[in-house]
């Protein structure tokens, strides 16, 4: 008997943040619309992650009105998104009622699948935006990262899916944003959250391609029971992106698994991003093989590619050999937490300064606060003379508690500054766009009215703009360039978030 396997396609989100630095505008995508809502997809991913922070920053696109567009041009799909639980999709932590009202607005606007996930996995950040999901009747899907170190086992995931289970969500999601998901603990991962969670759990699996070895994985997890995957077109596809939607379907022939998938219409998906992508050359990716060392280093391959490439620019290209081997040991001194959006840019600027300045001679805000407990628990212990540091650093105690119990009410307070900002229109989705990018927003309210901009389009290419990161001040920017200066030299790093 023959069983399916369901879809979702990352070419709208994650497919051109991955590979594109999140810089393809609307007008690129809506033409594949239609092919896209017909081909037979579980879902279709197209908002969230760093998307609306690079419409706003880069592209002048309102979010809010992309979602809808999509919403109207995919009227027989889901839309799926990816939520940073209780940072949004911002860099810090919010208040309750913000998570809520957010959550809220997305579903309202069109938003049906909330992939949400927490860079520590402390699952304590997840409640209240998985409950906000819960509230409106969409789909909560409870998320994992998936990482590996001493700590964390297949046991200790399953335990986590659990946890997840029981707080209500449709579906436990495996993100594995680094690729490191290798075939075997692909399936034992798999089938322990089948056997503890019940069979009638829906797991959904996504991966990254970065390593070379996660469509094995994605046959692996299939044959442990996986019921949805995620893939994007091949033309959007590969390096430190994922595996393609067509090598899916053709993997998948004659093993006793499917898919629903229109190979006509993903032909038609995969020409149209395939002419469309080199009008972004300029924010390509310029890692686009196979990246195995990663299993060792764990930092992502568009992390290391631009690492080594702006190192070498300042003249300490010398030094991203020592960079890599740091990386790990401040995850270890950190409790191991998985590197993902926030936690892979403050563990990897970190990782910079010491190399650069000497082992914590100087923090940045950041990683002080993920020491002291500021961004939740980690699976691990902290070094302690670490968290020394951090608390001479910050000038503040650890905490123990969930960090959003710390938070006042600040929703009024939020209004009345977007209020005062020219061109902000009044709604709480302005509101909300000012709440997660206070520095972005007045110039996107600005200069809204003169309309979406396509960088491909443009005679200047456009780059991000540089984020501090040693003064408290969490990263901005879809693609994070941080910058250390030493004496006379200044020396750049830039990260991808997730």
């Amino acid at each position: 008997m023959t069983r399916t396997v369901e879809v979702t396609e990352l070419a709208l989100r994650d497919g051109h943040q991955s590979l594109l630095a999140t810089r393809m505008a609307l007008e690129d995508m809506v033409a594949a619309c239609e092919d896209i809502d017909q081909a037979g997809y579980w879902s279709v991913e197209c908002w969230g992650g760093a998307t609306y922070d690079s419409c706003i920053r880069f592209l002048n696109e309102d979010p809010w009105e992309r979602l809808r567009t999509f919403r109207k041009l995919l009227p027989n799909s889901r839309l799926q998104m990816l939520l940073r639980a209780q940072n949004l999709l911002g860099y810090r932590h919010y208040e309750d009622t913000v998570v809520d009202r957010f959550v809220d607005k997305s579903a309202e606007n069109g938003m049906d699948v909330f992939r949400v996930f927490d860079a520590l996995n402390d699952v304590r950040n997840l409640r209240r935006a998985l409950t906000a999901v819960k509230r409106t009747g969409k789909h909560a899907e409870g998320t994992i990262c998936y990482t590996t170190s001493p700590l964390h086992t297949v046991g200790a995931f399953v335990d986590m899916a659990l946890q997840l289970r029981d707080l209500g969500c449709d579906s436990i999601c495996i993100k594995d944003m680094a690729a490191l998901l290798k075939p075997q603990p692909a399936y034992d991962l798999v089938r322990g959250i089948k056997e503890k969670c019940g069979e009638d759990t829906i797991v959904h699996v996504h991966v990254h391609s970065t390593t070379g070895v996660t469509l094995v994985s994605l046959m692996k997890a299939i044959e442990a029971g996986a019921d949805i995957v995620d893939t994007a077109i091949s033309s959007l596809s590969l390096g430190p992106g994922h595996n393609p939607t067509e090598a899916l379907v053709e993997m998948l022939e004659g093993t006793g698994y499917e898919t629903r998938l229109d190979k006509e219409r993903l032909v038609k998906i995969k020409e149209h991003f395939a002419a469309v992508r080199p009008r972004y050359a300029e924010f390509e990716s310029k890692f686009i093989g196979v990246e195995s060392q990663i299993f060792e280093s764990q930092i992502p391959g568009g992390m290391i590619s631009n690492m080594e490439s702006q190192l070498k620019q300042q003249g300490a290209g010398d030094r991203v050999k020592d960079v890599m081997e740091e990386v790990p040991r401040v995850r270890k001194d950190a409790g191991y937490p998985p590197l993902v959006t926030p936690s892979s840019q403050i563990v990897g600027t970190q990782a910079v300064f010491n190399v650069l300045m000497g082992r914590y001679k100087s923090l940045t805000g950041e990683f002080a606060d993920l020491m002291l407990g500021y961004y939740g628990e980690t699976i691990g212990s902290r070094d302690p003379e670490v968290v020394k540091a951090a608390y001479e650093h910050a000038k503040k105690e650890p905490i123990t508690g969930r960090p959003a119990d710390l938070l006042k009410p600040e929703w009024d307070e939020l209004r009345k500054q977007a209020l005062a900002l020219d061109g902000c229109n009044g709604s709480d989705e302005d509101v909300l766009t000012f709440a997660m990018f206070p520095q972005v927003a007045p110039k996107f309210f600005g200069q809204r009215s003169q309309g979406p901009k396509n960088l491909s389009k443009s005679p200047t290419p456009a780059t991000s703009a540089a984020a501090p990161s040693s003064d408290g001040k969490a990263p901005v920017s879809s693609r994070v360039e941080y910058k250390v200066k030493i004496g006379d030299k200044s020396h750049n790093v830039i990260v991808e978030p997730a």
